[in-house]
């Protein structure tokens, strides 16, 4: 299994309103470093859930449920979505501020590549934010 990082502006598409909708397509992704993560995600593979912009903060665990295929959004052949689900909100979130003053994370995506949208997340980087968070998978 593989662990991600996807990025999400609450005010655009919130963890609340994906846990409403039980389920979406990843779409919007026009970075083709993050097009490629999302071309490598499978099946099964668990995501955290980053709010952008406002709250700066992982705030859940989704699933992949539907590996790469057409973005439905677009004519564009490059661009390609991913199906998601939610599989567990986080008991307590964990912010970038928090992320960058832990050495450990250093290296996360999320603090070196802040601009990229989907990014993939190391094992030992996973337990440590999912420790932070007090949560179990």
């Amino acid at each position: 299994m593989n662990y991600w990082l996807v990025k999400s502006e609450p005010f655009k598409y919130s963890w609340e309103q994906f846990e409403k909708d039980k389920q979406t397509f990843w779409d919007g992704v026009r970075n083709y470093a993050a097009i490629n993560n999302l071309r490598a995600m499978k099946k099964g593979d668990l995501v955290f859930w980053y709010h952008s912009n406002e709250g700066l903060e992982i705030v859940g665990i989704a699933k992949v449920v539907k590996e790469a295929y057409q973005d439905p959004t677009t004519q564009e052949e490059a661009w390609v979505v991913v199906d998601l689900k939610p599989y567990k909100k986080l008991k307590q979130p964990v912010s970038l501020v928090q992320i960058k003053n832990n050495k450990a994370l250093a290296n996360m995506a999320l603090v070196k590549l802040g601009r990229l949208s989907v990014q993939p997340v190391t094992p030992s980087e996973w337990e440590i934010v999912l420790e932070m968070a007090n949560t179990t998978v």
